[in-house]
């Protein structure tokens, strides 16, 4: 048995109307949270370095 060469991927873009707002809109997919990064981060409370230590 021989082996065959890798076929390369061929993409296809078509006319159907399927981003997630659609699918939404006909209960084939669920809406997706909306992440929130308020208060995910702190900022530490480094004391600027002075001019002169550099």
């Amino acid at each position: 048995m021989s082996d065959f060469p890798p076929q390369p991927v061929q993409r296809r873009v078509d006319d159907s109307a399927a981003d997630m707002g659609t699918l939404v809109d006909l209960g084939l997919a669920e809406e997706q949270p909306v992440p929130q990064y308020e208060g995910l981060f702190l900022e530490p409370d480094i004391p600027p370095v002075p001019e002169d230590a550099a």
